[in-house]
């Protein structure tokens, strides 16, 4: 028997699965790793901790299951986009990485799109200039750093580098650099008109590749750390929304996933390159070789269900640990007491700043409508139908471009929730399915994988391998009360953006 490695670096931890020749998990294992905040709005993590993580991650799953290392085929990689690896000569690591929701970045995104001009820019990249990109990590760290600037020789994502250390090779999939704000996404190739307005040396920049190639193999001092056999192949991977989408089976026209991790992302699946002429939505290069995709992502979806859990689910969380049972079920049944709509109470889920529809990093959360009716349960269930709302906010761009998405696949920890789909198939008001895969971005990278080392294609494994399990068909009536809502939480940005900016400028010179 062959068997699949999916590793997932996510912001928190590494995840990796096995999965056998018929697309079944045979296992999982995951290391966590620390986050690092030294100035409110900042996010770093250690290169060097992703890959000890890997590399225990890895041998725990092989004890675990039993596979043996010469069983394994063949390994792929997902992981958090937009990280910043900047490497010396030698290879080895300048300073901690800035992550996907650092936001230090705002000054230099401004003066990357005077340099290229903001119409140019998306012409090129499919993107605005966004704090979370890398490119605007390179110039900050030139404008603020320069001792670490002048060091540089490579510049990777987060994954990447583990597998730099797993293969001793360099190398980027297109789908991954597509968040790096240098790459021609149409052309899938890195764009030297960007990185030499931007004074970033393509020198710096590693060869491309399509998620399914084989960028290189193990090395013998790799395959004593993880207990892999040395020579093992290693796909290129692919960033952990285009490999979540993979996971999903989102690979045809007219189906969109819902990714419900810290961040949350709207993706459909496009046959051809098309941009939104507004950079509102992110235009990538997909997963699956010669496809592209669109997205949106809100910057704290879980991650905002996560905040009201650790400072106000206190009594949920003591529940849990007396009973086993999880803290989130605890949550959700308690929203699931509240009526429809929170009895008007709003909940806005801009709680580190947003990306799709507002790229604004001074944008904050909060909520709108409380009178002395409001509860917990009330409080609670309006964090949830906030988080979905800005979700909405996505899938109404997609629809806006004139794309038809007739069902939703719903990935992540919420996807684990009835209440929680059922919420989602009636404010986005089409159905929200899920599937037997859920182990998203990892199983995605697991199928990379195989596709690189067979003769399928990642869409004909993902036909063969991922099938639907559940179906929740929006409540009509529930619908047409969520489109009121949902038009009372458009407006609300606009309303309180400047009240947002001021906030967060004061609190800025309080420190």
């Amino acid at each position: 028997m062959a068997y699949f490695l999916g590793i997932d670096l996510g912001t928190s931890a590494v995840k990796c699965i096995l999965i056998d020749e018929a697309g079944s998990v045979k296992g999982s294992a995951s290391a966590e790793y620390p986050l690092l905040q030294p100035y409110p709005g900042w996010a770093e993590q250690r290169p060097e901790d992703w890959w000890e993580a890997s590399a225990q991650c890895i041998q725990a799953l092989l004890n675990k299951t039993g596979v043996k290392p010469d069983e394994v085929a063949g390994a792929g990689l997902s992981g958090q986009m937009h990280g910043s690896v900047f490497l010396d000569e030698a290879l080895q690591v300048i300073r901690p990485a800035l992550l996907w929701c650092d936001q230090r970045t705002e000054a230099e995104c401004e003066w990357i799109e005077q340099q290229v001009g903001r119409e140019r820019l998306g012409e090129l990249t499919g993107n605005r200039a966004l704090t979370g990109f890398t490119a605007p990590k390179a110039v900050w760290l030139r404008n603020r750093e320069p001792e670490h600037f002048a060091r540089v020789r490579h510049l990777l994502l987060p994954k990447d580098y583990v597998r730099l250390q797993l293969t001793g090779t360099l190398g980027m999939d297109v789908a991954d650099a597509s968040g790096t704000l240098l790459l021609n996404v149409a052309q899938r190739s890195w764009s030297a008109d960007v990185c030499d307005k931007l004074g970033i040396p393509m020198e710096w920049l590693p060869p491309l590749f399509e998620s399914r190639d084989i960028v290189g193999t193990l090395t013998a001092e790799a395959a004593a750390k993880t207990g892999l056999k040395a020579g093992t192949p290693v796909v290129a991977g692919g960033g952990d929304q285009a490999c979540g989408a993979v996971g999903v089976g989102v690979v045809r026209s007219g189906i969109a996933s819902v990714a419900l991790g810290t961040s949350g992302v709207v993706f459909i699946h496009d046959d051809a390159y098309t941009a939104d002429a507004e950079q509102r939505l992110h235009a990538f290069c997909h997963g699956v070789p010669g496809k592209w995709h669109r997205m949106g992502v809100m910057l704290s979806a879980g991650g905002a269900f996560q905040w009201w859990k650790n400072h106000f689910g206190g009594e949920e969380q003591a529940k849990a640990a007396a009973s086993g049972r999880d803290v989130y079920e605890l949550l959700t049944a308690l929203a699931e007491e509240a009526p429809r709509g929170s009895e008007g109470l709003l909940f806005l889920p801009y709680l580190t700043g947003e990306r799709t529809p507002h790229p604004d990093p001074k944008a904050r959360g909060g909520f709108v409508g409380f009178n002395l009716r409001h509860g917990k349960a009330h409080a609670t269930r309006a964090v949830l139908e906030g988080i979905t709302f800005g979700l909405r906010d996505s899938l109404e761009l997609i629809r806006e471009a004139g794309a038809d998405v007739s069902e939703l696949r719903v990935n992540g920890g919420g996807a684990r929730s009835p209440f929680w789909r059922q919420l989602m198939a009636d404010i986005f008001g089409i159905p929200v399915v899920t599937v037997n895969s859920t182990d998203g971005p990892a199983y995605g990278a697991a199928v990379m994988a195989a596709s690189g080392v067979t003769t399928a294609s990642i869409p004909e494994l993902c036909g063969q391998w991922i099938q639907e399990v559940t179906r929740t068909e929006p409540n009509p009536q529930s619908q047409s009360a969520y489109n009121e809502m949902y038009d009372i939480f458009r407006e609300q940005y606009g309303i309180l953006r400047s009240t947002m900016h001021k906030l967060t400028e004061s609190a800025a010179k309080q420190q």
